[in-house]
This record gives structure tokens, C-alpha cells and sequence, in this order.
């Protein structure tokens, strides 16, 4: 799956102008591979291991291109540092382990969150056009206690 989201992420980029690069691409492949919250510095870190080469400026434009187009969403952490996701497909929001960083997608379209934007909507006065949400929390692997040597 990485990879044909890959060779779409290089389509549209090329289809809005952009060159295709070996350092864009490393970038892209770290991304679209990962299932975590990535910071730019650690799709730097990540990406030199695929083209040597690669610049930590290289690494920022094309965090940005690919948020413009939107292929890539931020990710605003608890530790203030913005991170980095693959956009997801259709309206949905982002669970997100504050152990692991690993990341999954559930819908905004249900009965939970709907009556929360009316009831902001109803007691602030706004219309609201569209809205964005992250929960942060504890995924089920990391909630599982791990083995220690005094309990082994």
C-alpha cells in the first residue's frame, strides 16, 4: 500500500509543477511507509538512510508541498512540536498513542461528535463550516503491562 500511495503522491506532484526528486521521494516513502506520528526531524533521520544526500531544508519543503496538497496532515502534539501523518481518505479524525505515537483514523460522521459541534455551533454563535479533531491517548498494546525481570 506504501508504495502505490507513494507513486500517487509523485503523480500529483508532478501534475502540480513539481520535480521529482530521488531526496522528495526518500521523504515521501518515510512518510506514506509509517504508521506513527513523524516529526520532521525524524523523516530527516529516516530518509537519509535511503538517499544519503538528503537535506534537512529538502525535508521541510517537501513537508509543506505535500501538506498544500493535501497529502499529509499535521499533527499538534501535547509536547507542542507539530508532527506529521498521511492524510486520511474522507472526513476523519485522529487517534493518537501517546506512548507508541502510532496513529488510527475513526470517523467524524457519527452520533458522538455531531451533537458536540450543534452544541458549540448553539452556544457560541458561529456557523461552523468544518472542524478537526485529535484524542490523545493509550493505544491497547501499550495499555497491556510489560514483562520485567522480577516478574519473569
Amino acid at each position: 500500500m506504501a508504495t502505490n500511495r507513494t507513486e500517487t503522491w509523485l503523480r500529483k506532484l508532478k501534475e502540480n509543477g513539481y520535480r521529482l526528486t530521488a531526496s522528495r521521494k526518500a521523504v515521501m516513502e518515510v512518510i506514506t511507509s509509517s504508521q506513527f506520528v513523524l516529526s520532521p526531524l525524524q523523516v530527516y533521520e529516516l530518509a537519509r538512510k535511503r538517499y544519503q544526500k538528503l537535506g534537512l531544508v529538502t525535508v521541510y519543503r517537501t513537508i509543506d508541498k505535500l501538506v498544500e496538497l493535501n497529502l499529509i496532515q499535521r499533527v499538534h502534539q501535547p509536547s507542542g512540536c507539530q508532527g506529521f501523518v498521511p492524510a486520511s481518505m474522507g472526513h476523519q479524525h485522529l487517534l493518537i498513542c501517546t506512548e507508541c505515537g502510532i496513529v488510527s483514523y475513526f470517523s467524524g460522521e457519527n452520533e458522538s461528535i455531531n451533537p458536540l459541534v450543534k452544541n458549540v455551533e448553539n452556544s457560541s454563535g458561529y456557523s461552523i463550516k468544518s472542524h478537526w479533531f485529535q484524542l490523545f491517548g493509550i493505544c491497547s498494546d501499550c495499555q497491556i503491562p510489560q514483562k520485567t525481570d522480577s516478574t519473569i
